[in-house]
C-alpha cells in the first residue's frame, strides 16, 4: 500500500511540474495565434499591403528567432527556471504594448518583444520537462507541452471570436483587435507567479555542481533509491562530454544536430502556421462571412486539441517515428486536396473538411512529436545550446512561411500555394523514413550513447 501511495505522490509531482512548465506552451500558442483574429482588422486600420500584412503577422516570429538563439546560452548559464520567468515578463509587456500602438512600427516592436518570449519558451519549456520526466513517460509529458500550445491556440480562437462578435466591423477595426492582443496579459501573469513555485532542472543543477539540490529534486520525482542511480548516470554522462558546440557539428553528434534542424524545419514548411495565423482570412477569401469565418477557426482549434490527445496516447506506444510517418502522409494528402478544392472552386464546407483533416494529422504527429524528438536527441552538456540551434531553425521556417504566405496567395494563387506545402510533406516523409531514429522508452543517457 505504501509503495502505491509513494508512486502516486511522485506522479502527482511530475504532472504538477509539467503543467507549470507547459504554461509556457499555452502562452506560445496564445501569442502566435492571436494574430489570426487581429490581422484583418489591422489591415484595414493601417491600410496594409500584402507584404506589410505579412510583416504584421511575422514580426513576432523575428523575435522568436532571436529568443530561440539566446535561450540556449541563457538556460545553460543561468538555469531553465530563470529563463522561463523572463519569458513570462516578455509576454506581459508585449500584450500591453501591442494593444495600444499608434502605428504599424510600434505594433511590430511590441510583437517582436513577445516573440522573444515565445522563442525562448519554445526551447526551454520542453527542455525543462524532458530533464524532469521519467524515461517511461517522457514522450507523453513532452507531448503535454504541445497540448498546452494547442489549448492556447483554442483559447485565443474563442477569445477572438467573442471579442469580434461584440461589435460591428468599425468597432473591431478601432478597438476589437486591441482587446484580442491585450488579453494575453492574464495568462502571462499566471505563468509568472507559478514559475516561482517550481524547482530548477536537476540535470542543470548537476552540471553546475549543485548535486544535493539535484538529488532533492530527483528524489521528489523518482523516490530516494532511484534518484541516486539517476544522479550517478547524469554525472557519468557529464563527465564523458567535452561540451563544445564544435563537437556537436563535427563529431559523433553531427547527425543528431542535422536531424534536429531538418525535422524542425519540416515541421513548419508544410504550412501549419499559414493556416493557424490566417485561418479567418482563408475562410473569408472563399466567401464565408466574418462571423462564420471566426466560428470555423474555433472548430480548427478544437480539432487541434482533440487530436493532440492521440499523440499523447500513442507516442510512447507506437513510437515517435511511426507517428511522424503516418501523420505526415495524411498531411500531404490533405494539402493536395485543399489545393484541388481551390483549383476547382469546391470550397465552403468541402474546404473546411480538408483543412480539418490536415490539422488532425499535424496535431497527432508533427505538432507534439517534433518537440519530443528534439528535446531527447542531444547530449546533456550541450543540450540547451543544441536545442537553441534546432529551435532557431524552426522559427526561421515559421517566419518564411508566415511572411511569404500572403504574397504567394496573391502571386501564385491558393491552389499552387497549398500544393507547394504538399510537396514539402513528401520530402518530410522521405527524410523521417530514412534519417530519424526511434527513441521511445530509452533514457536520455542511452540515446546519447547510441550517437
Amino acid at each position: 500500500m505504501s509503495t502505491t501511495t509513494h508512486d502516486t505522490t511522485n506522479m502527482r509531482t511530475v504532472y504538477l511540474l509539467t503543467a507549470v512548465a507547459a504554461l509556457g506552451g499555452l502562452l506560445f500558442g496564445y501569442d502566435t495565434a492571436v494574430i489570426s483574429g487581429a490581422i484583418g482588422f489591422l489591415q484595414t486600420k493601417f491600410e496594409l499591403t500584402a507584404a506589410m500584412k505579412g510583416w504584421a503577422a511575422s514580426s513576432a516570429i523575428i523575435g522568436c528567432i532571436f529568443g530561440a538563439m539566446g535561450a540556449g546560452w541563457a538556460s545553460d548559464r543561468f538555469g531553465r527556471k530563470k529563463v522561463l520567468i523572463l519569458t513570462a515578463v516578455l509576454f506581459a509587456v508585449s500584450a500591453i504594448g501591442s494593444a495600444i500602438p499608434a502605428n504599424l512600427t510600434q505594433f511590430a516592436i511590441y510583437r517582436f518583444i513577445g516573440g522573444l518570449g515565445i522563442g525562448a519558451a519554445s526551447m526551454v519549456s520542453p527542455l525543462y520537462i524532458t530533464e524532469l520526466a521519467p524515461a517511461k513517460i517522457r514522450g507523453k509529458l513532452v507531448s503535454y507541452y504541445q497540448l498546452a500550445i494547442v489549448l492556447g491556440i483554442l483559447l485565443i480562437f474563442f477569445v477572438n471570436s467573442i471579442i469580434q462578435a461584440s461589435g460591428d466591423e468599425a468597432w473591431n477595426v478601432e478597438y476589437g483587435w486591441r482587446y484580442m492582443l491585450g488579453s494575453e496579459v492574464l495568462p502571462a501573469g499566471l505563468f509568472l507567479v507559478a514559475m516561482f513555485f517550481v524547482p530548477e532542472s536537476p540535470r542543470w543543477l548537476t552540471k553546475e555542481g549543485r548535486e544535493q539540490e539535484a538529488l532533492a529534486v530527483l528524489s521528489s520525482i523518482n523516490g530516494p533509491d532511484r534518484a541516486g542511480k539517476i544522479l550517478q548516470e547524469v554525472k557519468e554522462t557529464l563527465h564523458e562530454e567535452k561540451g563544445t558546440l564544435k563537437e556537436l557539428f563535427a563529431g559523433r553528434f553531427r547527425k543528431a544536430i542535422i536531424v534536429g534542424i531538418v525535422l524542425s524545419v519540416f515541421s513548419q514548411v508544410q504550412g501549419i502556421n499559414a493556416i493557424m495565423y490566417y485561418a479567418p482570412e482563408i475562410f473569408k477569401a472563399v466567401g464565408t462571412g466574418t462571423d462564420a469565418a471566426f466560428q470555423q477557426t474555433v472548430i480548427i482549434g478544437i480539432i487541434n486539441v482533440l487530436f493532440t490527445f492521440v499523440a499523447i496516447g500513442f507516442v510512447d506506444k507506437m513510437g515517435r517515428k511511426t507517428l511522424l510517418l503516418l501523420g505526415g502522409a495524411g498531411m500531404g494528402i490533405s494539402l493536395a486536396m485543399v489545393g484541388w478544392a481551390f483549383q476547382t472552386g469546391w470550397t465552403g464546407y468541402g474546404l473546411l473538411i480538408f483543412i480539418l483533416f490536415y490539422i488532425a494529422c499535424f496535431a497527432a504527429s508533427y505538432g507534439p512529436v517534433t518537440w519530443v524528438v528534439i528535446s531527447e536527441i542531444f547530449p546533456i552538456k550541450m543540450r540547451g545550446v543544441a536545442m537553441s540551434v534546432a529551435t532557431f531553425a524552426l522559427w526561421v521556417a515559421v517566419y518564411l512561411v508566415t511572411q511569404m504566405f500572403p504574397i504567394l496567395l496573391e502571386s501564385a494563387g491558393p491552389a499552387a500555394t497549398f500544393w507547394i506545402f504538399g510537396g514539402m510533406s513528401l520530402l518530410a516523409f522521405l527524410f523521417v523514413w530514412t534519417q530519424v531514429p526511434e527513441t521511445k522508452e530509452k533514457t536520455l543517457e542511452e540515446i546519447e550513447r547510441e550517437w
